[in-house]
């Protein structure tokens, strides 16, 4: 990889008429281990490196978005380990926390948690609401809260909860998208985006490389927060996809039976230049708190120092 890495720098440096390289960063889903994708954005920008394009998928959709409208790694580093996540991921209702259960304008809260809200039975537990507006307050504070107003362009990444599609999100309000990107299907309502209901981008692609490719990128840098890499399965057919078939969720099926997210996140995790993999064998998706944050923001710097050379290389060669 390193090798290969330097050979395409060399090409460039021998190719006089040639545009400088393009970089591209890739920010995979992984929850709460998205604190480390902030570490590697402080580790890029000490080397001189500013990413040309981003592409994201849910938490890292959500730092991608932030960095993308201006924010430094500092101050998202600040941001991660100041928010309470876990509230509002949950839209939990602090002033109710101490209450076992309250009944409240249609919804049942416990101990603050909202469990069932008869004004939304859409497919999943919370609506995410808060979240959404803290990302859309945290946005407008620099003056951004639409795609096309962005310093760097970027990308995330959805997929439609029943064709079982991935679903590139471009335009827009930004806050709306991101939102969609993490909406973990079960857990999350759905979020409605040109009449088409959106769930989490890992659903499909959960290390978008490709997106950012398409974009314009030549060199991509990919911080990936999976811990196990799953192998690819082979495509099955059985009475189950025959039945949804004819239910009309044979997309659905087919995705459960072949998960075609897991082979295109083995073919991205290939066709990267640099690909960092942060160890956080300890902590998942929902390790959230100011300590936790800080350790994996720890976690992530260290590891993107391994590649501190490259990094410097390719700031040298960009300017």
């Amino acid at each position: 990889m390193k090798r290969a890495f330097l050979s395409l720098l060399l090409l460039f440096a021998l190719t006089s008429q040639a545009q400088r390289p393009k970089i591209g960063l890739v920010l995979g889903g992984g929850g709460a281990k998205g604190g480390a994708e902030v570490g590697v954005l402080k580790v890029l920008e000490e080397a001189g490196i500013r990413p040309d394009y981003i592409a994201g998928t849910s938490i890292g959709a959500v730092v991608g978005g932030l960095y993308a409208t201006g924010y430094s790694a500092h101050e998202l580093s600040q941001l991660f380990c100041q928010q309470e996540w876990l509230s509002l991921l949950t839209d939990r209702r602090e002033d109710l926390s101490g209450e076992p259960y309250k009944y409240q304008d249609g919804i049942a809260y416990i101990f603050g948690f909202p469990v069932i809200d008869q004004n939304n039975m859409a497919f999943g537990v919370f609506r995410g609401g808060r979240v959404e507006q803290t990302i859309d307050s945290m946005m407008a504070s620099k003056g951004c809260v639409e795609f096309d107003c962005l310093k760097i362009p970027f990308r995330c990444v959805a997929a439609s909860m029943f064709k079982a599609e991935e679903v590139v999100l471009s335009k827009g309000v930004l806050p709306r998208a991101i939102r969609a990107s993490m909406a973990i299907p079960g857990i999350f309502k759905p979020v409605v985006v040109n009449g088409e209901q959106l769930v989490d981008g890992g659903m499909m692609n959960n290390l978008p490389v490709d997106v950012v490719r398409q974009m314009g990128a030549d060199i991509v840098i990919a911080v990936d927060l999976q811990q196990n890499r799953p192998k690819n399965r082979e495509k099955t057919e059985n009475i189950i996809t025959d039945i949804a078939d004819v239910l009309g969720l044979g997309a659905v099926a087919n995705w459960i039976f072949s998960r075609p997210d897991i082979t295109k996140y083995n073919e991205n995790r290939q066709h990267c230049e640099i690909y960092i993999n942060p160890p956080l064998p300890d902590y998942d998706a929902s390790s959230f708190g100011n300590q936790s944050m800080q350790h994996m923001i720890s976690v992530g710097e260290q590891e993107a120092r391994k590649y501190f050379g490259q990094f410097k290389k390719l700031a040298e060669r960009i300017d």
